[in-house]
């Protein structure tokens, strides 16, 4: 009969074995050796084998769970339900050593499984005559016959070694190494151990395996104890040789020294040289351009068809609920419920418009028939702001027309940052997704590489790069969009894709660029951009291009980029005063309820009698849309025309006030409240100013030009022109001439702003004096006076006596300019 013993698990707090019936054998798991000493003692007649590649290394980590150590790794050992282990260490040893046979007689007494190394190690007894060494040849033969191999490693096979020393089994979180760390120690204290040589060393751990390198101290190091390190091919081999090798004492015979040398054994981690991550660290002058190359490379092939597909569903508005027929639907049937005031609230303002459609009914009908022709030229909508450039074109002009995409350019210009600039772009045509924010963190990555590394890495992209990059993703979904009907039993289905968009024009999509040029002073990549990408799309015959401005110099943007091209110019204007009077009027006639049942059969209009002062009225608010609309909103709330007019100008002359005149404390403006100041007493008394004599003031003398062009982006005049020569000067809109006479009627703000321009005028005159009086001084020193010069002392004397007449004039206005500040309120 076999004898066993009973042992106690050893991981932290965990007691647990498991008994199997059929062989009454008891399996302890040991994790920190017999009563948690870290070692396993044999005594007279007891041997232990260490049984290598029973348990698979990968699974260390769960095999360091209380509950794993608890219910299941004792059973992967001796229970019925194996489905870890790769065979049983006592039937191994039991076959290799049957009873009766002509063979070394041993008794099993324990096994003790190491799960964190993969092994187990068996204790057994053996006879006097008998051996360990003869136990461990018989059981390494039957291993070599039966070649047991493990489900999950079907390359390797399980192994059996005689444990030479006193093995140290801990449940330290130390994982097997390849690398063995073998310190030579003494046997007693005070004794001087050896250090084994290379061939030593692999003489003593070649039996476990293949070794891949022997590392010897370095004769300069200091390191106590002395040390050796031993690389083996594979884990396993390192798991073995540790175990058996660990507490051997090397005798003075194998080169132990007189007293001998105990080997502790350990593993060490070895450090993983990876030449491809060095090779990468060491050349970034090569390494980081390629990676930028192979990140936009990527972007491009996963993100671009994405966002290709996003700009065609916007510009299609596939993904728009409102356009979807079944929403229409539902749309309509809760419109039926709605009352008949609301229902003409809500169309009143269209229908309003129905008067200014009739009389721009040529100018809608001529963009329709330029949009059937095969022309690679823009379009060009001109006029003031409040014209209805955009519902002209949008509303009227493509009203039935398909695939028609709007970028307005205000919310991309006034955009503050790239980052903004890049989201506000791609929010017009549904570029998605967009990482805008990615520029900023790029920046800062191409900076440092590049002060690293002193070149340029390409991470960070520019402002126009990034807006390029939106525009030929657009370009390429307006092309595909345009192509979608063609078919291949189509009659011109032999023509390539060019040909085919020339010879079908009402094919082409449509790009509809709302206020070009607004605060181009500001910056012009924006609109540089646009207007190269719009030139490609019309000479390519991808698209139409209508351009909407409110800049009368817009031929000299679009020039840069269609030299050699006539623009399609279409110029809106304020209306004439019957269509004027025609529109207010059909929003009074739309926009009524029908409360007094009696005058049933009267229009609105009709039903007031102070609708003939919109003849004395309109002439001073003009024919601009936006003012025309106020003015029919005020009558409506139930005021009389003159009433509301006047009201109109008083909001206008407050708005000049706030604007152009006051509030400049922070010096954002181009121009002087003198400068504007000028402007709008002259414009009071008359309807245009040359734009040149202008010039000619003192105001204006220091960046006259470019404060009449903020002035003009403003919004305060307006600037004509002929052959690109500016000429006139007008008010912005028609009410700003009522507006400017309602300001020079202020006694007290003309005196206060008069005043102001005399203190220029002033100064600039005391400038010329000085100047002049400095170069009499410089002739005055001379140590002759030729009588050359005769004839410049007195034309110099002439200016001073001209410039000291305007300023006594100057001064002499301006006491009475200050007796007016001083009496009036």
């Amino acid at each position: 009969m076999l004898s066993y013993r009973y042992h106690r698990a050893a991981l932290p707090a965990v007691r647990h074995i498991y008994s199997r019936q059929a062989y009454g054998i008891r399996y302890a798991s040991l994790e920190a050796g017999e009563n948690k000493t870290g070692h396993i003692n044999a005594g007279p007649n007891e041997g232990v084998l260490f049984f290598n590649n029973i348990f698979p290394l990968n699974l260390q980590w769960l095999f360091r769970l209380p509950f794993a150590t608890q219910r299941l790794l004792p059973k992967q050992l001796g229970g019925e339900g194996n489905i870890i282990s790769a065979a049983d260490p006592h039937k191994v040893i039991s076959q290799a050593l049957p009873e009766g046979a002509q063979a070394p007689t041993a008794q099993v007494t324990e096994v003790l499984p190491r799960f964190k190394e993969g092994g187990a190690f068996v204790k057994f007894t053996r006879a006097p005559d008998t051996t360990n060494e003869s136990v461990e040849k018989v059981v390494q033969d039957y291993l070599s016959q039966k070649r047991i191999k493990p489900w999950w490693n079907p390359l390797g096979t399980v192994k059996a070694h005689l444990v030479l020393g006193r093995p140290w089994v801990e449940d330290l979180y130390r994982l097997p190494s390849p690398r063995l760390r073998v310190e030579f120690l003494p046997t007693a204290s005070g004794e001087t151990p050896a250090e084994l040589t290379q061939e030593q060393l692999y003489e003593l751990f070649r039996p476990y395996g293949k070794l891949a390198d022997i590392l010897a101290q370095p004769s300069d190091s200091k390191v106590l104890p002395k040390y050796a390190l031993v690389d083996f091919a594979r884990i396993r081999k390192a798991v073995a040789a540790k175990n058996c090798m660990h507490g051997y004492v090397l005798p003075e015979a194998q080169g132990g020294g007189k007293t001998g040398t105990v080997l502790k054994l350990s593993f060490e981690t070895k450090q993983k040289t990876n030449w491809i991550k060095d090779w990468l660290f060491s050349h970034p002058r090569i390494v980081i351009p390629a990676l930028a190359a192979l990140i936009a490379g990527i972007t491009v092939a996963v993100f671009d068809p994405i966002r290709t597909l996003f700009i065609k569903a916007h510009i299609t508005r596939t993904l728009h609920l409102e356009d979807n027929r079944l929403y229409r639907w539902f749309q309509q049937q809760a419109n039926a419920f709605l009352t008949r005031v609301r229902l003409r609230h809500e169309t009143g303002e269209e229908a309003g418009m129905e008067a200014i459609w009739e009389d721009r009914k040529e100018n809608i009908e001529q963009i329709q028939t330029w949009l059937m022709e095969t022309a690679d030229t823009f379009i060009v909508v001109q006029g003031p702001r409040g014209t209805g450039k955009k519902e002209l074109v949008v509303d009227q002009a493509l009203k039935d027309r398909k695939n028609t995409l709007v970028i307005d350019c205000k919310p991309i210009q006034e955009a503050r940052g790239d980052a903004a600039t890049i989201s506000a772009a791609a929010d017009q045509v549904g570029y998605r997704p967009v990482f805008s924010w990615m520029n900023s963190i790029s920046g800062l990555i191409d900076l440092a590489a590049q002060g690293a590394t002193g070149l340029k890495t390409g991470f960070s992209e520019t402002l126009e790069n990034q807006l390029a990059k939106i525009w030929n993703n657009t370009a390429t979904a307006l092309k595909q969009i345009a192509l979608e009907g063609r078919k291949k039993d189509d009659k011109d289905a032999n023509l390539s894709d060019d040909e085919y968009l020339e010879a079908h024009p009402e094919r082409r999509p449509v790009v509809v660029i709302d206020n070009f040029l607004h605060k181009s002073q500001e910056g012009s990549i924006v609109y540089d951009k646009l207007a190269e990408w719009a030139s490609r799309l019309t000479t390519s015959n991808i698209a139409h291009v209508v351009f909407l401005t409110n800049d009368v110099s817009f031929s000299k943007s679009l020039s840069k980029a269609l030299p050699d091209r006539v623009f399609r110019q279409i110029g809106l204007s304020d209306t004439s005063p019957e269509v004027a009077k025609r529109y207010v009027i059909s929003h009074l006639d739309y926009d009524a309820g029908d409360a007094d049942a009696g005058l049933h059969d009267l229009t609105p209009s009709q039903r007031r009698k102070d609708l003939n002062e919109l003849d004395d009225v309109l002439p001073l608010l003009g024919g601009r849309l936006t003012d025309l609309e106020f003015l029919a909103r005020r009558i409506k709330a139930g005021e009389t025309p003159s009433k509301a007019v006047k009201e109109i100008i008083e909001q206008s002359a407050s708005e000049i006030l706030k604007m152009f005149l006051f509030g400049n404390e922070d010096g954002a403006r181009q121009w002087t409240p003198m400068q504007a100041w000028m402007l709008i007493k002259q414009l009071a008394s008359s309807e245009s100013l040359r734009y040149n004599e202008i010039l000619l003031a003192d105001a204006y003398k220091t960046g006259g030009e470019r404060a009449l062009q903020a002035l003009e982006q403003a919004e305060l005049i307006s600037i004509q022109s002929s052959a690109g020569r500016p000429y006139a000067i007008k008010p912005g809109k028609p009410v700003y001439q009522p507006a400017f006479q309602r300001l020079t009627e202020d006694k007290v703000l003309q005196s206060r702003l008069d005043l102001a321009v005399l203190g220029e005028s002033i100064k600039e005159e005391s400038k010329s004096i000085d100047k002049y009086e400095q170069e009499l001084h410089l002739l005055g020193e001379l140590p002759k006076q030729p009588a050359e010069l005769t004839s410049r002392v007195m034309y110099l004397l002439q200016k001073i006596q001209a410039s000291q007449t305007k300023i006594e004039a100057y001064e002499k206005e301006s006491g009475g300019l200050k007796k007016i500040l001083m009496s009036e309120y």
